[in-house]
């Protein structure tokens, strides 16, 4: 969605099969609005396969239903600079890290996290 990451609050991110939320104080986010009934800016994009689209994770984003006899299959990878750090939020993560052993503001473990590149041998 067009300017969704300038909103005021974020979206309250919803489980799309159940329909239940991920966190569980609601006070602090928006609902997941009707882009189509409000006349939001909607992006869209006809994809063959092998293309690609990226967004920032802030940037509210979904899919319309598939309506052809084709299956329809998708790869979400997630990256994050070398500056991130660890940040504890309530409600379970998508997708889940149990077990992951960090603490708040610590840079990710790169085990679960690794570099694709190092800026110093570039």
């Amino acid at each position: 969605m067009a300017g969704s990451p300038l909103w005021p609050k974020a979206v309250l991110p919803n489980r799309w099969l159940s329909e239940t939320n991920f966190y569980p104080d609601e006070d602090n986010y928006m609902p997941v609005p009707d882009p189509d009934a409000q006349g939001m800016d909607i992006r869209e994009f006809a994809m063959e396969p092998g293309d690609a689209v990226a967004f920032n994770y802030m940037t509210l984003h979904g899919a319309r239903g598939n309506t052809s006899q084709t299956r329809r299959r998708a790869f979400s990878l997630r990256l994050v600079g070398d500056d991130a750090r660890y940040v504890e939020r309530p409600g379970r993560t998508s997708p889940p890290f149990p077990g992951h052993g960090m603490l708040p503001g610590q840079r990710l473990r790169e085990d679960w996290f690794p570099r694709l590149f190092d800026r110093a041998s570039t």
